[in-house]
């Protein structure tokens, strides 16, 4: 492989293994790929050929997915359909060229590793970017229970013994979180004990700094497994320029949901003083994650003080609409398939079409296709979609680009995909849980 015109090799190496990270006076014995959650990003331009090195010190097996990448299919790191496992004692190098530039993440497809320390956020630089900010902050959200609280094997190893049957129909099921709280329904099933930002515990957050008036770029992974966050930061609007990557029409909001699996970028114009960046568990008890801004004096609110502006409305993602730039050419969709979420929290069971993964009837599509996917979520949970391998453009938000996209209970999204990147490519909640248990499918040309 060769990287695109202009385009160079980027070397990287990987070594997932056990550690012990200090996540601020809280001590996990977890799997990560460094000694801490706050690593060096790793980087590249588009249009490089990046080449990473897996040496996995692991007791069992694991791989690496590259999150909102449209890469070649053998280096999408999705065990046992795209690849052999990465087995405990050996090596394996992911290959490809990133094409888009963007705010992305990689993390392992395999069991409920993400529910640990295994990600890193990725960033595909646009050698074209103007840049005009003044600082760029990347900001990690995540749910923390390995270590400190129940196991993640654990809790889905609880999931899978209540044997529940997918239904095929609607279900009103509530489950055990705390409802009635979310405007987006059911946001999660597991009760954390710690929410991070940057691998920190709210009483021993980050502190951000920068001068007053300077201009922040953010770019936000949601890397939870189970946690849909609303992100805000004190005193401040933000201006959301991109999702998943794509640039979107610039849109200023107090408050964003970020559904697992999801990114944005926003732009801030910073004021004097202190602010809490916080980012609170929706529809969960808990302390919400935060990070602190620093552009002057002030003293550092306690832990548990909950800003304004996470008490008003929020932007959802798909409220966004695409730059120009961003919009995939008008085409009729050649094909249209029905994709139905299924489950419910008890008994326990997840599915699409009625089906568990590995009981599933594959989505056949054609290469050079347009195809339409008509998600339509049966359940009273919220699921972030995921698909490999494309970004899809919803013709419900004017084209909005997106690989990840929350469905609220009983709503129905069309996401459009150009079936021009042929392999076999997963489709699936990205609720690890809910992937677990069989909410998959692989869209096949």
């Amino acid at each position: 492989m060769s990287p695109a015109p202009g385009g160079t090799v980027v070397n990287h190496a990987l070594t997932p293994r056990p550690v012990t990270l200090d996540l601020g006076g809280v001590t996990a014995k977890t799997w990560a790929y460094d000694a801490t959650l706050d690593a060096p990003v790793l980087r590249a331009k588009a249009g490089d050929l990046l080449q990473v090195r897996v040496d996995n010190k692991l007791p069992t097996s694991t791989s690496v997915h590259w999150h909102g990448i449209a890469l070649r299919n053998a280096s999408d790191g999705v065990p046992g359909v795209t690849q052999q496992p990465i087995e405990a004692g050996s090596s394996f190098t992911y290959q490809f060229v990133a094409p888009d530039p963007g705010t992305y993440f990689f993390h392992p497809h395999t069991g409920v590793q993400l529910d640990r320390g295994l990600y890193q956020p990725l960033v595909i630089d646009d050698p074209a970017e103007p840049g005009r900010y003044d600082h760029e902050w990347i900001i990690t959200l995540d749910d923390w229970t390995d270590g400190v609280g129940t196991s993640p094997d654990d809790i889905l190893a609880a999931f899978k013994a209540q044997n529940g049957t997918v239904s095929s129909g609607m279900n009103h099921d509530m489950g055990g979180m705390d409802h009635g709280m979310s405007p987006l329904g059911d946001a999660g099933d597991v009760t954390y004990p710690h929410y991070l930002v940057n691998g920190r515990v709210p009483a021993a957050p980050r502190t951000l700094t920068a001068k007053p008036g300077q201009k922040v770029r953010l770019r936000v992974v949601n890397a939870s497994s189970d946690t849909i966050f609303k992100l805000a930061l004190q005193g401040h609007r933000l201006t959301v320029t991109h999702t998943d990557g794509f640039p979107v029409t610039p849109t200023e909001a107090s408050a964003v949901y970020l559904a697992m699996g999801e990114r944005l970028d926003a732009t801030i114009t910073l004021g004097d003083g202190v602010f809490v960046l916080q980012a609170a568990p929706e529809g969960k008890k808990g302390t919400p994650a935060r990070a602190i801004v620093r552009t002057g004096s002030g003293s550092v609110p306690a832990p548990d003080t909950r800003i304004a502006e996470l008490d008003g409305k929020a932007l959802l993602t798909t409220q966004l609409k695409p730059a120009d730039s961003a919009r995939l050419p008008d085409r009729k969709p050649d094909i249209t398939l029905d994709v139905a979420l299924n489950g419910q929290m008890k008994p326990y069971a997840w599915g699409l079409n009625g089906k568990r993964f590995g009981e599933d009837t594959p989505l056949a599509v054609s290469r050079g296709q347009r195809v339409r996917l008509r998600m339509t979520n049966m359940t009273m949970m919220a699921h972030p979609m995921h698909i490999h391998g494309h970004t899809w453009a919803l013709p419900g938000s004017d084209g909005l680009r997106k690989d990840t996209v929350l469905i609220r209970p009983m709503e129905t999204v069309e996401a459009d995909l150009q079936a021009d990147n042929p392999g076999t490519w997963m489709l699936h909640c990205h609720n690890i849980y809910h992937a677990e248990l069989g909410m998959m499918t692989t869209l096949r040309y």
